[in-house]
């Protein structure tokens, strides 16, 4: 394993950028880093300049032995010898960070560290917003140029790590949670957003940009901000799924694809750490896969953690029989655990705390991560992202198998519209209430995903929030357009539905809980299968008849996975949490709330959130 100063952590800054703007008070910018303490309970970092404009702070989980000289925020001194002229805040890994720093120092330029982090100083120096461009990790980053007065602010293209923005006009404020920047006490209440309110009941996550606050934002993934002394601002956006997908889709593909090789490529480079790295391996094909290839270079030192449930004990959805099977074949060290409804219970406050903003999801992760880091692990591999890139969910059949059967029927929607306010009450008692939605939103892609992935329908959120609310958050929202607009100029209908799985359920659910439910045991998950260089070099093949899939995947390994695996039919990993809520405990006198799965769930989860 290769040697160098890896953090995965929390970072915070305040920027008062206006010349009106109160001076920086040093005590919220502790108190934004002290709630973000589990991202990183090995150090904490401060810093702030003389004239009460800027302040830094950082939260630090060592993956390997701390140095002194990389603790953050890290400042160097210009090669025009401005003393400290850059200082950076970091939270993530940049695992091609070596290389990049070899080119540099062919230029000519010395490191005074063995840090990642000084490496992005120095590539910032050097190329300024173009940096992007060179990275391989998941990342967010703020940099302070004392000369030029102005910030920088990156997040990495897939979304994998968070970073939040509350701007009030004056001050710029940023943090890795939500309720890091609340804890700061200057933020306040603003009062709620109603798009993240409507967000969030129609797909069991808040869709970013937004969150449940008027006055906070998620920056964007694949997305840049520079913001100077006095508030001028230039944004770059310099990673987008769709318009990838699109240019892709006009490119001829390689006649050869060594799919073996760029796997085994992403995981030996999310292997980079001067700590052990585990797996979490369920029953499927994609840690699975990343456990096999893994094994190869890890050998017997590999680990590898499970986690069953008493519930789904002898039935089909229990992942522990076959995922012992796999540890067996390739002889990993692996740990198995089960979790009871009372394990749940004792939990659920902490989960709740944990989760920055509401999720239906994540609560696997949190006990996964729990059992990681109660065997000492800090860093694990996750096969998260395996079904977006090689097309594994049903929806990838489903809905343009749907959008092709309806949407070519002129006059489908009005007609679907008075077929839903007809019978929409009836469908609801007897059904399940989406398919009162059927002909009215079917016949697109983005309604009919929304049909496939929705938690709520929109009909029906007036009956959980204000009415006026609910319009407006709609409004405000626009999913359909939104979601229509992003695979509106992608052709293939495969890649249309790769578009919105990796820019909404992935993005906005999966790689979301990840990093709240890692955090809050203080364990880094790393996505071999979320990695730019994998999807740019895939990205010519995918949406094609000869497009790669998840049995290719799953065929890469040199020992081969056990057969078991194959024969397994794709369940996905799931949680009791319909059992564990029932019997009152979530509550609702709307009927089709109380018997709509994961709907009591998000109910209670979200009275929570908004307090």
């Amino acid at each position: 394993m290769t040697r160098y100063e890896a953090v995965m952590c929390g970072i915070t800054a305040i920027f008062a950028y206006h010349p009106e703007a109160p001076a920086v008070v040093h005590g919220e910018v502790k108190a934004i880093s002290n709630a973000m303490f589990q991202r990183g309970p090995d150090g904490g970092g401060f810093w702030a300049d003389n004239a009460g404009r800027i302040a830094m702070g950082h939260r630090r989980l060592a993956i390997i032995d701390p140095k002194p000289q990389a603790a953050q925020p890290m400042a160097i001194d210009s090669r025009e010898g401005f003393k400290e002229r850059y200082r950076i805040i970091f939270n993530g890994e940049i695992y091609n960070f070596r290389e990049l720093k070899k080119e540099l120092e062919g230029k000519g330029i010395t490191f005074s560290t063995e840090s990642d982090t000084e490496v992005l100083l120095r590539l910032y120096e050097r190329d300024g917003a173009n940096m992007l461009e060179f990275l391989r990790g998941m990342y967010t980053f703020v940099i302070w140029d004392a000369v030029g007065e102005t910030m920088f602010i990156a997040r990495d293209p897939f979304g994998i790590k968070p970073l939040y923005l509350a701007d009030d006009g004056k001050t710029l404020r940023i943090a890795s949670q939500v309720k890091a920047l609340l804890a700061g006490g200057q933020v306040g209440h603003a009062g709620p957003n109603p798009a993240g309110y409507v967000g969030f009941l129609l797909f069991g996550t808040v869709p970013e940009p937004h969150t449940l606050y008027k006055n906070i934002e998620a920056l964007p993934a694949g997305q840049a901000v520079t913001i100077a002394r006095g508030g001028e601002r230039k944004e770059y956006r310099f990673f987008s799924v769709s318009e990838r997908l699109q240019r892709a889709e006009y490119q001829e593909a390689p006649k050869l694809l060594d799919l073996r090789k760029l796997l085994l490529d992403s995981i030996n480079h999310h292997f980079v750490s001067d700590v052990p790295v585990g797996v979490f391996l369920s029953a499927g094909l994609d840690s699975s896969t990343i456990c096999a290839l893994a094994s190869e270079t890890q050998g017997s030192d590999l680990r590898t953690f499970t986690l069953g449930f008493d519930e789904f004990k002898d039935t089909p959805h229990d992942e522990v029989p076959l995922a012992e099977v796999v540890s067996a074949h390739y002889g990993t060290r692996h740990l198995t655990e089960r979790i009871e409804k009372s394990y749940f219970d004792s939990a659920l406050t902490n989960i709740l705390t944990a989760m920055d903003q509401p999720s239906i999801d994540g609560v696997n992760t949190y006990f996964i991560a729990r059992i990681a880091a109660s065997s000492g692990l800090k860093v694990v591999l996750s096969g998260l992202g395996g079904d977006e890139l090689f097309g594994g969910y049903d929806t990838f059949k489903q809905v343009p198998r749907l959008v092709s059967l309806l949407g070519a029927v002129p006059g489908l929607v009005p007609f679907g519209r008075v077929f839903r306010c007809l019978a929409g009450p009836l469908v609801a008692r007897m059904m399940n209430a989406k398919y009162a939605g059927l002909f009215e939103f079917g016949g697109s892609y983005s309604g009919a995903y929304l049909l496939r992935r929705g938690l709520f329908m929109p009909w029906e959120l007036p009956e959980l929030i204000d009415p006026e609310m609910a319009r407006t958050g709609w409004e405000n929202l626009q999913p359909l357009l939104s979601m229509e607009r992003q695979v509106g100029q992608v052709f293939s209908p495969q890649n249309k539905i790769r578009v919105l799985e990796t820019t909404h359920y992935m993005r906005n659910q999966l790689l979301r809980d990840a990093d709240w439910a890692g955090m809050a045991h203080s364990v880094e998950i790393r996505v071999p299968f979320v990695d730019p260089v994998l999807f740019e070099t895939l990205a010519p093949y995918l949406g094609r008849l000869d497009a790669p899939t998840k049995w290719c995947m799953a065929a890469t390994p040199e020992k081969p996975l056990p057969q078991q695996v194959f024969n397994r039919s794709k369940t996905g990993f799931n949680v009791p949490i319909e059992d564990w809520t029932r019997m009152g405990a979530v509550g609702s006198e709307n009927t089709n709330v109380a018997r709509g799965g994961l709907r009591p769930w998000a109910v209670r989860v979200l009275k929570t959130a908004s307090g």
